[in-house]
């Protein structure tokens, strides 16, 4: 077995540059940059100061038909990562796809379909469960020492972005260019950290205002409130609108409160179960004892680099990966399920109908000012379009 995997990176912008930076510095042992692809040529330049040598194609397809790669990162627009990662599996190619996994739940369906049936690696690059502070969260709600989950709020609103941020794009901010706002452009990582750490809800509830605070067409405020099967319930509030913003988890469980903030755990103890407290103490005001203390951590947090590390350990030796491609989808139901309960105004069950939320999203897209509709283009020709 080769001792590299041969790397393609597929769409050489914000992320996809990074990635060939990364790569082609030697920061990745088992990872050599062999290739990019982009429709932009001038995007060549800046992969070719990186490592001279790489070979530049203009499409997709011409890389994965080149031969020149064993493993593809896909750091396209959204609605491109599922069509292309289906493409790169048929082409015999392992797969790292950037958030969020897909714009819709049934196209990302389609795609974990067909990786159930390829030998290939399907990896989604969810970094930031490379976190020391979340993987230590996921530790303490996973391991049952503090009881079951009663509550989980995480209001995240430190994402402040300016209107010249969203004008800096035609298809920024558009149903058809990338087919959400600050659900599938920011928050891919805490919806996905919120179900890893706390297991996925079955009813969702949820107000999503669309352009409340810039002129834009898609989602820049959104509440969204959850309910689980044990009766647990779950707030998440988000926006791009706010400054300063904040970012706040807090998880209650039956004999411990968690609290993340600034990069550090606080958790509070009680004495007792508040089930068993709540029912047996004498006095009305009386309190569940405990007491505050500070959680520590490894302190590791190697972010993409972390991930890629994995994917290629994966694939060369069968080591774990950080986060498998099919883990994506769950999220994504959050996020879509959110979109339907505030279309329609109604309370959305888990798992939900795909068909009724895909007909509603053409119709965002079919009025969207991003007159290039991506979807149809995916649809129709895989060729160059990302």
């Amino acid at each position: 077995m080769a001792d590299k995997v041969r790397v393609g990176v597929i769409g050489v912008g914000n992320m996809g540059s990074d990635h060939v930076k990364n790569i082609a510095a030697g920061n990745q042992p088992e990872m050599e940059l062999t290739a990019v692809a982009d429709i932009d040529p001038k995007k060549f330049e800046f992969a070719r100061q990186q490592k001279p040598d790489v070979l530049c194609f203009s499409s997709a397809e011409e890389l994965f038909a080149s031969g020149a790669c064993d493993a593809v990162i896909i750091a396209t627009p959204h609605y491109f990562h599922p069509p292309m990662a289906i493409a790169a599996l048929k082409a015999g190619l392992h797969v790292m796809s950037e958030k969020p996994a897909g714009v819709y739940t049934k196209q990302v369906r389609e795609l974990i379909e067909e990786a159930s049936h390829s030998d290939k690696t399907y990896a989604i690059m969810f970094n930031q469960r490379t976190n020391c502070v979340y993987r230590k969260v996921k530790e303490l709600v996973s391991g049952g020492e503090y009881g079951e989950l009663k509550r989980v709020s995480w209001i995240i609103t430190d994402w402040y972005r300016t209107q010249a941020y969203y004008n800096s794009g035609g298809w920024r901010a558009t149903w058809a260019g990338e087919g959400g706002g600050v659900m599938l452009n920011q928050c891919p990582h805490q919806l996905d950290l919120w179900q890893w750490i706390c297991g996925m809800p079955v009813k969702i509830r949820a107000i999503c205002h669309e352009g409340k605070w810039h002129d834009i067409e898609v989602e820049d405020d959104v509440s969204i409130y959850a309910e689980y099967a044990n009766g647990a319930t779950g707030t998440f509030i988000t926006t791009t609108g706010d400054c300063p913003g904040t970012n706040r988890l807090e998880i209650t469980l039956d004999r411990a409160k968690i609290v993340v903030e600034d990069n550090r755990i606080r958790m509070f103890v009680t004495e007792q179960p508040t089930s068993v407290h709540l029912v047996t103490a004498k006095g009305g005001f009386d309190r569940n004892p405990g007491e505050w203390v500070d959680v520590e951590t490894d302190g590791m947090n190697e972010q993409h680099a972390g991930v890629l590390k994995a994917f290629a350990a994966h694939i060369l030796h069968g080591a774990p990966l950080i986060a498998e491609g099919a883990e994506g989808i769950n999220g994504l139901t959050i996020s879509n399920a959110a979109f339907l309960s505030s279309w329609t105004n109604e309370d959305v069950p888990i798992p939900f109908d795909e068909d009724r939320f895909y007909a509603l999203l053409q119709e965002k897209i079919s009025h969207s000012t991003y007159k290039k509709t991506v979807v149809a283009q995916v649809q129709t020709d895989m060729s160059g379009t990302f």
